[in-house]
């Protein structure tokens, strides 16, 4: 199994284009050592032709670009993408898919509450199918689910309901239903590799916990650094938390939960263009390393268990 980090920001991506937070400006500026990042999405293989990719941004054209191997060029019109997963109905994880409206029907693995929200309050999927046209599979989170997708390989995706929020749009957003969110487990059984994938992830219960346990690699939520940091900044009034988001630093942050786990590789992914540790000179990113603990960048290149 292969993984390629197609996009390692949060929403807006970083530098965002109307941000002047220290990072934004040190960017643009020159003053701060950072690398330009497009927003989360991955991208997994088993024979490198064939490809899943993990929630369509809307920066997906300039991934695709940017990842030959996606492109095999076999006919006149081709591509590698066989599927997408759609791991919550998030802006910045659906609104690529109407970058893809020029091919054959897109298969689209959600859970049903993400497919309601992408086809009545913010109905990406129903406008689709007056282009390409949508393949649904419903994605299952009872504790034993599992599923596989054709072409892809020996791949099984176990989705894990994990605590965050639902988009704004959704009639969810308050009070939250299963399947709003999903981390997913993604296990080579070939050779028994597998990594955790969770950009979203709000609270370590028990079963993201066994997957993690489980997992070669953790890729998860590297939103902010502090809860406070956008009120921190005066660029929001909502907290990490409220926006679905632990966390790195303090007692209850993702960085303390992580140690728990010392075998897996760890890697932070979905990084605010706020979070100090997109600067590499910083004590935050520091920190990171100190601990074990990478940050994805675009075009990151991931082989769980070697």
């Amino acid at each position: 199994m292969k993984i390629i980090v197609l996009g390692s920001a949060a929403g807006g991506g970083f530098p965002q284009w109307n941000c002047n937070c220290r990072n934004c400006s040190g960017f643009r500026n020159g003053t701060t050592r950072a690398k330009r990042r497009t927003q989360s999405s991955i991208a997994v293989t088993v024979d490198s032709t064939n490809w899943v990719v993990v929630n369509a941004s809307p920066d997906i054209l300039t991934q695709l670009i940017a990842t030959p191997p996606l492109q095999p060029a076999r006919h006149p019109r081709d591509s590698g993408l066989r599927a997408i997963i759609l791991v919550d109905g998030q802006i910045d994880h659906t609104t690529g898919l109407l970058m893809l409206r020029e091919g054959p029907p897109l298969d689209v693995y959600c859970t049903r509450s993400v497919y309601e929200d992408l086809t009545l309050s913010h109905p990406i999927l129903t406008v689709l199918g007056h282009y390409c046209g949508i393949n649904w599979h419903e994605i299952q989170t009872d504790r034993d689910s599992h599923f596989e997708i054709v072409d892809i390989g020996k791949l099984r995706f176990s989705p894990i309901p994990v605590e965050s929020k639902a988009p704004p749009f959704s009639p969810h957003r308050s009070a939250g239903a299963e399947g709003d969110t999903i981390g997913l487990l993604i296990e080579e059984p070939a050779t028994g590799h597998s990594v955790f994938y969770a950009p979203g992830l709000a609270h370590i219960g028990e079963r993201v916990s066994e997957c993690l346990e489980r997992a070669d690699c953790i890729l998860v939520d590297g939103t902010f650094w502090t809860d406070d940091e956008m009120v921190h900044l005066g660029l929001g009034k909502k907290r990490a938390l409220e926006m679905g988001h632990l966390a790195q630093s303090g007692p209850g942050g993702m960085l303390a939960a992580l140690r728990h786990f010392p075998r897996a590789r760890k890697i932070l992914i979905h990084i605010n263009n706020t979070n100090p540790i997109l600067d590499e000179d910083s004590l935050e990113r520091r920190e990171l390393q100190s601990e074990g603990i990478e940050v994805a960048y675009d075009g990151m290149e991931i082989s769980p268990g070697t």
